[in-house]
C-alpha cells in the first residue's frame, strides 16, 4: 500500500554510520526535528551486484543533495556487521569503501516489513505450523522514499532487482517539490529546474499548453 502523502513510519531502527559505529535512527524525527528532506533508498543485499554501482551514485551525488537540504539514507536488511565488513571493501573489490551517508540495518525486517516492500515471490504455507514460511533471503526491493521536512513522503517508487535507479531523477523530484512548496505552482511534464511550471487551474494548464 502506498505512502504517498502520508506521515513516514515512526518507527526506531538499528543503522551504522561511515565509522562503523551503530546507533538507532528513526527517519522520520531525521526529516522533522532537522528540518531537512530524506532521501531513503533500500537496495536487496550487500556484496551483490547492482548494489554498490548505486550506493556509490548516491555518494557521488552527495553533494548535490546537500545543496537540497536534503539527507541520504541508504538501508537494506542485512545486519550491521555485514555492513561494516562491506564498508571495509574496497571499491575496485565490488565494496562500498568511502560510503560516508548511514545505513540501516533493518535485519529485523520490522521497517521493511511494514512499507511492503519485501521479496515474497519465496512465501510458501507450511502445513505442520499452519504459518507462511519465507525461502531464501527474503531481502527489500530497490525502493526508494522522498521525505518532506514535516515528514510527509512525496515520492516513493520501487524497483524490481535487476534495474538500477538514476539519481539524477531524484535530485529532479527534489527540485520540484521545492519548487512546488516555494512557489505555489505545480510542476509539469519533464519538468526541470528554469523551467516554467504553472498555475494550479484550468487556465494555467490552458496557458501552458499554448506556449509550449
Amino acid at each position: 500500500m502506498s505512502i504517498v502523502g502520508k506521515k513516514f513510519p515512526n518507527i526506531e531502527v538499528k543503522a551504522m554510520n561511515e565509522m562503523g559505529d551503530d546507533f538507532n535512527l528513526n527517519i522520520l524525527e531525521e526529516a522533522t526535528s532537522k528540518n531537512k528532506k530524506v532521501l531513503l533508498f533500500w537496495y536487496p543485499k550487500d556484496f551483490t551486484f547492482v548494489c554498490p554501482t548505486e550506493l556509490h551514485a548516491f555518494q557521488a551525488s552527495l553533494g548535490e543533495f546537500e545543496k537540497r537540504n536534503t539527507l541520504v539514507i541508504g538501508a537494506s536488511c542485512d545486519t550491521a556487521e555485514v555492513h561494516f565488513a562491506w564498508l571495509n571493501t574496497a571499491k575496485d573489490n565490488g565494496g562500498i569503501e568511502g560510503i560516508t551517508y548511514p545505513l540501516v540495518a533493518d535485519s529485523n525486517r520490522n521497517l521493511s516489513s511494514i512499507l511492503g516492500i519485501l521479496d515474497s515471490t519465496n512465501e510458501r504455507y507450511d502445513e505442520d505450523t499452519d504459518t507462511i514460511q519465507m525461502d531464501g533471503d527474503n531481502v527489500s526491493y530497490r525502493a526508494t522514499y522522498l521525505i518532506d521536512e514535516e515528514g510527509t513522503v512525496f515520492h516513493e517508487g520501487v524497483n524490481h532487482m535487476p534495474i538500477g535507479r538514476n539519481v539524477n531523477e531524484f535530485l529532479r523530484l527534489i527540485d520540484a517539490y521545492t519548487h512546488v512548496q516555494e512557489k505555489g505552482e505545480v510542476c509539469p511534464a519533464n519538468w526541470e529546474e528554469g523551467k516554467d511550471a504553472m498555475a494550479e487551474n484550468a487556465k494555467g494548464t490552458a496557458e501552458y499548453l499554448a506556449s509550449h
